[in-house]
């Protein structure tokens, strides 16, 4: 299954749970409180979330005179895929990283990390730059912002349902006879966690595509593969300073996580992507 079609499989299971919580608890009426709710809150997340991040993160604007070969290269694989040029900044961090964000193509934001610029070579900042423009050319701002909609809709859901189910009272009305409490309780605790893993399921197929969006945009796959060895080698010795709440706009995740963990991981393993870049063709000599 390609990245884009899970994506939307993925998206439907969030539906698809979010329509059955909304049907144990309170019916329709259920499901358009809490998808509402859900909506407000994650509205301004989508919106002013690029301006609260770089601002966390003490990012400042990078002119071309102060990097020529990354505003060239950016420049340059904007245009292949018909998309302003974004603007980019520099962390001050020597933790080798980097991230794009804004909501939309001509909003957006490419963020790279003093540490990155140190120790990749010019071919390798190149496929990180494209890595970051596939996430802008692909929406995923947008996509993860829906995901979030619905994870935030079926979590507030599930809390009310738990309370329903212990103490009996709300659930649905639509339906003649209610509903088992018991089976209604056991989905409000295991809807979130299902839901959680559906989320983080979405962001590691974004990680893929944009992956391949990256190496067709840089012309050759093999830079940012090395590229990625290096970061995710760096990322356990030289920490990030900023908020776990951000680990998924990264090119790599600044925490580790393996084993079953790994479920609950914004990113696939370093090593599959390392992996599916090195058997894809190249695009240019």
């Amino acid at each position: 299954m390609t990245s884009q079609l899970k994506t939307v499989f993925l998206l439907g299971l969030l539906t698809g749970l979010l329509m059955l919580l909304g049907g144990l608890f309170g019916g329709r009426a259920g499901l358009f409180l809490a998808f509402g709710l859900a909506m407000v809150m994650n509205v301004g997340s989508y919106w002013y979330s690029d301006k609260l991040v770089l601002r966390m993160y003490r990012a400042r604007e990078l002119s071309p005179g102060d990097a020529p070969h990354i505003h060239r290269v950016v420049e340059e694989m904007a245009a292949r895929a018909g998309i302003p040029k974004p603007r980019i900044v520099l962390i001050p961090q020597d933790a080798p990283n980097a991230f794009a964000t804004g909501r939309n193509p001509e909003n957006a934001v490419v963020a790279v990390t003093r540490g990155i610029v140190s120790i990749l070579d010019p071919d390798e900042l190149r496929g990180v730059l494209g890595h970051e423009l596939g996430h802008i050319v692909n929406r995923d701002i947008l996509i993860q912002t829906v995901a979030a909609v619905l994870a935030g809709a079926i979590v507030f859901i599930a809390n009310m349902l738990q309370w329903s189910a212990i103490f009996g009272i709300g659930g649905s009305r639509d339906e003649e006879g209610g509903g088992n409490p018991l089976a209604a309780l056991a989905m409000a605790f295991l809807a979130p966690v299902a839901a959680t893993l559906i989320q983080m399921a979405i962001s590691r197929s974004r990680e893929f595509l944009a992956d391949a969006t990256g190496a067709r945009l840089a012309g050759d796959p093999l830079p940012l593969a090395g590229a990625l060895g290096k970061l995710e080698a760096a990322a356990g010795r030289v920490p990030m300073q900023g908020s776990p709440a951000t680990e998924n706009l990264f090119i790599v995740s600044p925490f580790r996580g393996r084993g079953p963990v790994s479920l609950f991981s914004t990113h696939p393993p370093v090593e599959e992507r390392i992996a599916r870049l090195r058997a894809m063709p190249r695009t240019n000599s």
